[in-house]
């Protein structure tokens, strides 16, 4: 597959300018079509992460209107179209774009036409969701994640104050009540983990010591979740000045998940 799929990105937001986009070469996934049920104008989430390629979250609220439904579908099932007649063989179609992809209202329905949409015309393509885990105690976004094929939790830290500084959530988001629904989470569940260091808000910020690896390696034992992901910035980040960890570094980190019966990949 050889797209050029930089158009789908604003050079100035780095954000998504379409709801959906792709196919990409996914270091996770594969091809993926990426899904965005996001707005194209702004980043919608609940997290504002230094390392976030889509830089800073203004709101947890969207300023314009979520896209709608019967667009996003619309949308979708002509891009798979489009794939189908040009002979590309999708090995996803993910939910992820500008922020929090299960802040749209209609995240479960999304998620069903999107499933149905795929055995029409990409059937061999897994349907993932990338979330936060920030909303899994609402019985409407569960309902999504579980009829999806693949969901990747994210889990940046060890430590409730690595948990503030690395994720910067808003509300009264903890790391303690995020494992817990994970860990209640009825499904097979994985992991997706961004390991970094640097300065982050004038002060230095690393999630890869000793102690918040250790305690980091401490909830992914109590999850045991049938994979765990780990990487580092392959983007620019919204704070620029933040430092990739080395894939040696990663691989340490790994070995030890791996220690634990659980199977680790780094990217």
């Amino acid at each position: 597959m050889t797209q050029d799929h930089t158009h789908d990105i604003d050079p100035q937001t780095q954000l998504h300018t379409t709801y959906v986009y792709g196919p990409v070469p996914s270091r996770r996934l594969g091809v993926s079509l990426g899904v965005n049920p996001l707005p194209v104008e702004t980043k919608v989430c609940n997290f504002d992460c230094p390392y976030c390629e889509c830089g800073w979250t203004v709101s947890d609220r969207p300023a314009g209107n979520m896209p709608r439904f019967e667009t996003l579908a619309a949308e979708l099932e002509a891009k798979l179209r489009q794939c189908q007649a040009q002979g590309i063989r999708l090995d996803a179609i993910t939910f992820a774009g500008n922020g929090e992809p299960t802040l749209h209202p209609r995240f479960r329905d999304l998620v069903e036409e999107t499933c149905q949409l795929r055995d029409r015309y990409a059937p061999q393509a897994k349907v993932a969701v990338l979330t936060n885990a920030t909303r899994l105690r609402r019985p409407e976004v569960r309902a999504g994640l579980q009829r999806a094929d693949i969901r990747q939790f994210k889990l940046d830290a060890g430590t409730e104050a690595m948990f503030r500084r690395v994720d910067r959530p808003y509300g009264q988001l903890t790391l303690a009540r995020i494992v817990e629904d994970i860990c209640a989470f009825d499904g097979p569940k994985m992991l997706q983990s961004m390991f970094f260091r640097g300065v982050s808000a004038g002060a230095p910020i690393d999630n890869t010591t000793p102690e918040e690896v250790a305690a980091w390696l401490g909830h992914v034992a109590r999850i045991q979740p049938t994979e765990v992901h780990l990487y580092s910035l392959d983007r620019t980040p919204a704070e620029a000045t933040l430092e990739k960890v080395s894939r040696a570094e990663l691989e340490a980190i790994a070995e030890r998940v791996r220690a634990l019966g659980i199977p680790a990949e780094t990217f």
